[in-house]
C-alpha cells in the first residue's frame, strides 16, 4: 500500500494502542471542564447534536487526512508530509505545514506543563490536607499562593516535564502505548466511581438536566461557533500529535474506523466528566460556569463538605493528572520523532535533549504567573503569547493547510489507498475535506481573531453562498493542480 519506499518504523501493537493514545491526547484539562460547561450553557442535548455534526464535518475529515499523511510518510510531520508531497510530484515547500505542526505542539506543551502542574500540585494538596478553606475566596487565595511562588510552581511543572520525557524516552510500545493502556482505562474507571457517587449526592438530576435537556433556544450563534471551535481543537489537530501517532499505525487497520473511535471516545469521556463534576457542584449550590476556577476552587471546597470527600478529591485530581500527562506525551512526540528520524539521535538522547529545551521555555511561561507577570509585549506576557500564537494562528492555519493539501494538492490515489473507503464514501470525504472543513476552519479563524461578529443564525445564506463559491473555484482549480502534479 505504501509507495514511499520508507520501511515501517516502530508500530503500535494494535489499533487500540493508537485509539487510546490519540484519545489521551484529545482528553486534556480544558476538555474536562470546558466541554461539559459549554454543553449545558448552549442547549444541552441540542448542543451535543450540533457538536457531533461539527465533529463529522470538520474534525473527522481532517483527522483522517492527518493519519493518512502519517501512515503514508512514516515519519515526523516534517518528514511524512515531505515524502507524501514528493510522491505527488511537488516540492519540499509544503513541508512548512509539518514544521508548523511540530513547533505548535512544542509551544503548546511549553505552557501546558505549567497548567498540568496545577493538577499534580492539587493531588498532593489533597493527599496532605493542604486544601483547607471555608469559602471560594479561601480556595482562590490558595490557588493564587500556589502560582505566586516560582519555586513551588516550577517544581510541579518540572515534574510533569520529567515524567513526560521519561515515558516518551522509553519508546512507542514500551513507553507511550504501555502507559496509555492503563492510564486511559484508569481515568474512565475513576470517572465512573465519581459518577456513581454523584448519583447519590442530591445534585445528579440537576446535572443531567443541565447537560442533556434539549433546549434549542439556548443554542445561539455563539453556541454554534463554540461547537465548531471545540470540534476542531479537541482532537489535537494541526499540532503534530495525531499525524505522528498515525505514522505508527500498522497497515491494514481502517483509518476511518479508528478516527471515529477516537472522536466517540473523546466525546464520551468529556460527557462523563460533566456527570462526575456537576452533580457535586449543584448539590453544593455552586456556579457551574466558573471555568478553571470550577476545578481548582469550587470543587475542592465541595469535596470538603462531602462524606469521604478527601478520597473522592484524590480520585478526581489523580484522574486530572493522568489526563494532563497523556496530553503532554502526545504533544512532544512529533519533535522526538523528527530528531530520531532525521538527525540520527537515539530516542533517549532526543527525549532528554528536548526535555531540557522544554524546561527552559516552560520556566519562562511559569514565571508569567509570578515574578515575570509584568514582562509583557503588546499587552501579553510570555504565557499569553504562547497561547495566542498557537490557538489563534498556528492551529487554524495548520488545519487549513492539511485540508487543502489533502483535498487539492495530492493525488487522490494516495488517500484512496490509505483510507480504503468505497467510492461513495471517498467522494463524500473528499468533498468534506475540500470545502466543508476549510469553511469551518475559516469561521473559527474569523471568530477567534475577532475580525467580525458572526451571527450564524442570520448569516447562513452568506455562508452557504461562500461554500458554493469555494466549491466552484475548487473544482475549476483542481484539474490544473492534478495536471501539475503529474
Amino acid at each position: 500500500m505504501t509507495t514511499t519506499n520508507t520501511p515501517p518504523k516502530t508500530l503500535w501493537l494494535g489499533r487500540w494502542g493508537f485509539v487510546l493514545a490519540a484519545t489521551g491526547s484529545a482528553v486534556g484539562l480544558g476538555n474536562i471542564w470546558k466541554f461539559p460547561y459549554i454543553t449545558g450553557e448552549f442547549g444541552g442535548g441540542a448542543f451535543v447534536l450540533v457538536y457531533l455534526a461539527c465533529i463529522l464535518a470538520v474534525g473527522v475529515p481532517i483527522m483522517m487526512a492527518e493519519i493518512s499523511f502519517g501512515r503514508r510518510g512514516r515519519g515526523s510531520p516534517i518528514d511524512a508530509i515531505r515524502r507524501v508531497v514528493h510522491e505527488s510530484g511537488h516540492g519540499s515547500f509544503w513541508s512548512i505545514f509539518g514544521w508548523m505542526a511540530m513547533l505548535c505542539g512544542f509551544m503548546i506543551l511549553s505552557f501546558y506543563v505549567v497548567v498540568a502542574g496545577w493538577s499534580f500540585s492539587y493531588l498532593w494538596k489533597m493527599l496532605s490536607g493542604g486544601l483547607a478553606g471555608n469559602s471560594v475566596d479561601d480556595m482562590a487565595a490558595i490557588f493564587a499562593a500556589n502560582n505566586a511562588n516560582p519555586f513551588t510552581l516550577g517544581a510541579w511543572s518540572t515534574l510533569v516535564t520529567v515524567l513526560t520525557m521519561f515515558i516518551v524516552g522509553k519508546g512507542v510500545q514500551a513507553g507511550i502505548e504501555k502507559s496509555v493502556s492503563w492510564m486511559m482505562p484508569g481515568m474512565v474507571i475513576m470517572l465512573g466511581v465519581l459518577i456513581g457517587y454523584g448519583a447519590f449526592s442530591g445534585g445528579f438530576a440537576d446535572a443531567w438536566s443541565f447537560l442533556f435537556s434539549f433546549n434549542t433556544e439556548g443554542l445561539t450563534s455563539e453556541g454554534l461557533l463554540a461547537a465548531l471551535g471545540h470540534a476542531f481543537f479537541t482532537l489535537s489537530l494541526a499540532s503534530g500529535a495525531i499525524l505522528t501517532y498515525g505514522s505508527y499505525l500498522p497497515e491494514g487497520h481502517s483509518i476511518a474506523r479508528t478516527t471515529f473511535s477516537v472522536a466517540i471516545a473523546d466525546t464520551v469521556v468529556a460527557l462523563m466528566a460533566g456527570l462526575a463534576i456537576f452533580p457535586i457542584i449543584f448539590a453544593n449550590g455552586m456556579n457551574p460556569g466558573e471555568g478553571p476556577g470550577l476545578i481548582f476552587m469550587s470543587l475542592p471546597l465541595a469535596f470538603q463538605a462531602m462524606p469521604f470527600g478527601t478520597l473522592f478529591g484524590i480520585l478526581f485530581f489523580l484522574m486530572l493528572s493522568m489526563a494532563a500527562l497523556t496530553s503532554s506525551i502526545s504533544m512532544i512526540e512529533a519533535t522526538v520523532a523528527w530528531l530520531t528520524g532525521s538527525k540520527g539521535m537515539t530516542r533517549k538522547q532526543a527525549s532528554w535533549g528536548v526535555g531540557i529545551v522544554l524546561w527552559l521555555v516552560s520556566t519562562l511561561a511559569m514565571l508569567s504567573f509570578n515574578i515575570g507577570a509584568d514582562w509583557s509585549l503588546a499587552g501579553r506576557n510570555f504565557f499569553g503569547w504562547l497561547d495566542y500564537l498557537t490557538s489563534r494562528w498556528m492551529m487554524p492555519l495548520g488545519g487549513l493547510g492539511m485540508a487543502l493539501m489533502a483535498g487539492f494538492l495530492l493525488r487522490n490515489e494516495i488517500f484512496r489507498e490509505e483510507l480504503g473507503l468505497t467510492r461513495t464514501q471517498h467522494t463524500l470525504w473528499l468533498f468534506m475535506v475540500r470545502y466543508v472543513s476549510p469553511l469551518g476552519i475559516v469561521l473559527i479563524f474569523i471568530d477567534a481573531l475577532g475580525l467580525a461578529t458572526l451571527q450564524v443564525g442570520t448569516q447562513w445564506p452568506w455562508l452557504l453562498a461562500l461554500l458554493v463559491l469555494i466549491t466552484v473555484v475548487g473544482e475549476l482549480a483542481s484539474p490544473r493542480l492534478r495536471h501539475q502534479a503529474s
